[in-house]
This record gives structure tokens, sequence and C-alpha cells, in this order.
């Protein structure tokens, strides 16, 4: 692995010390009320970037409003302090507010939290996403004598299988989703409609997390998904433009339906904003499947 950062601007290095300082204070914080000795006894053990700043080729375009995240591999020393409404979601909230003031934080961040026996069998099942992050990420903090193990990469049939497995499956899965959506749809049921064109592209981005990197975020933030996906496959950045005052507010309407669409009576969705959403939705899935059958296709040529 990595350690230096000079290949980023002073600013940006000022603003991962920042980062790492608030992590680790938030997790410090997070832990010190808790009475039961496993909670007590955590320790953050490394904090890790990976990603596009890590590898030098992030992307600002104030024009397109599209920005890199900082990527930040979290790791800790057990599976229960993962939890992020737990131990993170203050932590994750004041990064939030960091960025919205603009003084200390001017580049959206993206935190993923995993523990070292974790990571470890990751690695020792070949998952590219994990051997990528040794190989190209930077530690920006680490507690002593905690090593990650070598990878254990597989054989070209391993790798094939398990991708052709993961694409039918869960492209499957998404695109039955996106029929009960639709179906919803054009019975006029707009609210479960909202929540189920949700689920189909929260599925379509795992998706491709597991086609091309045998790995997928434990999350439901579509947001993070969303950021995550685009910078592995860079055609996905045009499925949802991010200009135009209509636009915005139907893909907040997707990303709030996961829990909002269910269970608030104050959501609101119209006919045009379902109507954009489902087109949008359409886009995203033949650009995953074309982006996941290219990299079957790659696969089956080494195999």
């Amino acid at each position: 692995m990595n350690s230096g950062l000079d290949h980023l601007p002073e600013g940006k290095r000022r603003e991962l010390a920042h980062v790492v300082e608030t992590v680790r204070t938030g997790f410090a914080e997070a832990i010190s009320t808790r009475t039961q000795p496993r909670f007590r006894a955590g320790k953050l053990l490394k904090i890790v970037l990976f990603g596009s700043y890590a590898r030098g080729d992030w992307v600002e375009d104030p024009v397109g409003r599209y920005f890199s995240d900082y990527d930040l591999l979290v790791v800790v020393n057990h599976d229960d302090l993962t939890d992020i409404a737990e131990f993170w979601e203050a932590t994750e909230n004041r990064l939030l507010a960091d960025l919205s003031a603009g003084h200390a934080l001017r580049t959206p961040v993206s935190l993923i939290y995993h523990s070292l026996e974790d990571v470890n069998d990751k690695l020792r099942l070949g998952r590219y996403f994990f051997m990528d992050i040794l190989k190209d990420g930077i530690v920006l903090f680490e507690e002593p004598d905690f090593h990650f193990v070598e990878p254990m990469p597989l054989s070209p049939e391993q790798a094939l299988k398990e991708t052709q497995d993961y694409f039918d499956d869960w492209f499957e899965s998404a695109a039955g989703f996106l029929d009960t959506a639709l179906y919803a749809q054009a019975q006029g049921r707009s609210k479960e409609a909202a929540f189920q064109f949700h689920q189909s592209v929260e599925r379509f981005y795992h998706c491709l997390f597991l086609v091309r990197t045998l790995w997928s975020p434990k999350s439901h933030n579509l947001n993070r998904l969303r950021d995550m996906a685009e910078e592995l496959e860079s055609t996905l950045k045009d499925v949802w433009p991010r200009t135009g005052r209509f636009e915005k507010r139907c893909y907040a309407l997707l990303r709030d339906a996961y829990v909002k669409a269910r269970y608030s009576p104050s959501y609101k969705i119209s006919t045009d904003e379902l109507t954009w959403i489902a087109e949008r939705v359409k886009v995203l899935q033949i650009l995953v499947k074309s982006a996941c059958e290219a990299r079957i296709e790659d696969l089956a040529k080494a195999a």
C-alpha cells in the first residue's frame, strides 16, 4: 500500500487531514458511552483513501456539476462496529455539515466500514474491490501491528463463474422490480411505483458492483451507490442529470422513496415526475447490462 499524498494539491491534503480527524474523533465519541466490553474495546485500525483521489484521476466539473468524492475505507477491529446508525451517523452528519459550510471541507466524502477480519476474508476470496484498494490505496491513519493479508486471486474460470452467477441473479432481480414499478405506475399506484423504482435502481447498481468487483456496498443510500457506480462506470454519469430543477427534484423523490414512499403521508409524486424517473431507470438498465456483458466477455476470453 501507499502512504504519500504528494500528488494532491495542498488544499486537498488539508481537507483529508480534517476528514481523518473528524472520523477518529467521531468514533471515539461513539464508543465513549458504551458499557459492553466489546464496544468499549473497540478500535479504529485504519483509514485508507482509495478511488480517484488515490489514483490521481479525480474529476471536478462545475459545468456538468460532477465532483469526485473522497472514498475512504474505515477499518475497525470487529463487525459490530461497522453499524452506521450506531457508530457512524453522527460523523457522517458532521462531514455533511462541514461540506455545506464550505470552509474546512469542499469535497464530498464517501465512507465504507469493514472489520479487519472481513477485509482479509475478502482478500483471501480474491475480491477485486479490496485487491485494488491494497494496490492503489493510500493509508491516512493506522494502528501498528494490524495488517492486511496477501490477496489470493481467483483463477480465470472461477472469476467467470462467480461473475456470471452474480449477473444472472441481480440483473434479473433488478429488471423484475422495474417491471413491478411500471405495472404499479400504470395502475395509478404512484407511491408504490416510486418505491419499486428505487429498489430497481439499487439492484442495478449492486449488479454492476458485483460483476465488476465481486463485492457490493451494504447500503440503501442511493447517493452513495450512484456516486460509487459512476466512478466505476463513467457512462452512468449521464443517467441522472444534475443541472435542471425538475430533474434534481425527480431524483430526490426517487432517493427518498425507500422510506418516505412507504411510510410518509406527505410524500407526493406527480405523473410527470414518475414518467421521467421510469425513463431514466430504463436508461440505467441498458447501460448496466452493456457494462456487465462487456466484463463477462473479457473474463470469458481469459478463461
